[in-house]
């Protein structure tokens, strides 16, 4: 389930900037900013400072809710609509919780950079491979006319079928098992009663918490004949969010990460929307913040951890977005499509393993 942060001023250059105009976030700024100023439960605020930056070079793949306006782009396909939200699944009484569940409080983004040891690696490695049979299962329900409601359903009954607990459910009050983003949804869409049609695009997230951890990965799926253009985009977005695990090694910087990613991104000038990756384990969301564009994210990175990375963009240049009054769907202003994945890694001596990819 991929994190999303408040739009800051980023320089799109990968000259860093001097060491006088970098501040660390704060953790607890994080959570105080989010409550104050953010309705969406992982829209979550950054302290980081903004770079001073003339008005006429600031980027513009950078969203910015306060200047969000309808474009006059027509719309390629019938907009998104929402469907009927059916009630919350039951999940059985053996089932262990993690401690945000049954509160539908949001849980602080925690500072800790979560490492593993041998044990802690295996519970990690048992809770991201259910996490990717979980969604390949998922995938082979991307049909027209199928809801996603059936999806969450399906996804649901395996996760709990499995001794597991879907991560997404009471996660700040998200109502559902999974999230299900159809075309110009960018992030958190959530399981309805609109039947998806031929040529949608669908992201599906799926996290599970398996004996105590956490595992989480999301793909993008083509539903019936999908155009040229949207495979493309589904295709790149992938290769992307690949080439940025391929930056990842022990004593490597997080900031590699992005800088690796928009070597490709930029050849194709899509919109880069404003949902990062994030430390996972025991914890569903925790310090780094992986970027998938130029960034001076401190810190590098240690064998031992795990984190997401996690790319989204869409077709076109522009990335204003907006939420639906539920608080989760974000959407694209424009209704551009959208495409977005994310697997979960470990930093290992050498390179990285991705714990959530097929077997």
């Amino acid at each position: 389930m991929a994190a999303r942060f408040r739009a800051v001023e980023l320089p799109y250059s990968p000259s860093p900037p001097s060491p006088t105009s970098r501040r660390r976030r704060h953790p607890g700024n994080i959570a105080t900013l989010h409550r104050q100023q953010n309705p969406h439960p992982l829209h979550v605020a950054s302290a980081r400072k903004p770079w001073q930056i003339e008005e006429k070079d600031k980027p513009k793949t950078i969203c910015r809710a306060s200047e969000i306006q309808c474009s006059e782009q027509p719309w390629r396909r019938e907009p998104l609509r929402r469907g009927t939200v059916s009630p919350r699944l039951p999940v059985p009484g053996h089932i262990p919780l993690p401690p945000y569940a049954g509160t539908d409080r949001l849980p602080d983004v925690s500072p800790d950079r979560q490492l593993h040891v041998s044990e802690s690696i295996s519970r990690m490695r048992a809770a991201c491979e259910l996490a990717a049979r979980v969604l390949e299962h998922a995938g082979t329900l991307v049909k027209p006319s199928v809801t996603t409601d059936e999806i969450d359903r399906a996804v649901h009954q395996m996760i709990i079928d499995a001794g597991a607990y879907p991560s997404p459910l009471g996660y700040g009050g998200f109502p559902k098992s999974v999230c299900t983003s159809v075309n110009e949804c960018i992030c958190h869409g959530i399981p309805d009663s609109r039947p998806l049609q031929n040529g949608d695009i669908i992201n599906i997230d799926v996290t599970v918490y398996l004996n105590g951890y956490h595992g989480d990965t999301s793909r993008t799926y083509l539903c019936g004949q999908v155009d040229e253009s949207a495979m493309q985009l589904v295709k790149v977005t992938e290769e992307c969010m690949l080439r940025g695990i391929s930056a990842c090694k022990h004593g490597a910087s997080f900031s590699t990460i992005g800088q690796k990613i928009s070597e490709l991104v930029d050849e194709y000038g899509y919109g880069i929307d404003p949902f990062v990756g994030h430390g996972v384990g025991k914890i569903f969301h925790s310090e780094p913040i992986i970027w998938h564009t130029y960034d001076y994210e401190p810190g590098y990175m240690v064998a031992g951890q795990t984190f997401t990375v996690g790319t989204a963009y869409t077709v076109h240049g522009g990335t204003e977005c907006t939420l639906w009054d539920d608080g989760w769907t974000a959407v694209t202003v424009d209704g551009s499509l959208n495409a977005q994945f994310e697997h979960t890694i470990l930093v290992t001596g050498d390179g990285a393993e991705i714990l959530t990819a097929r077997r």
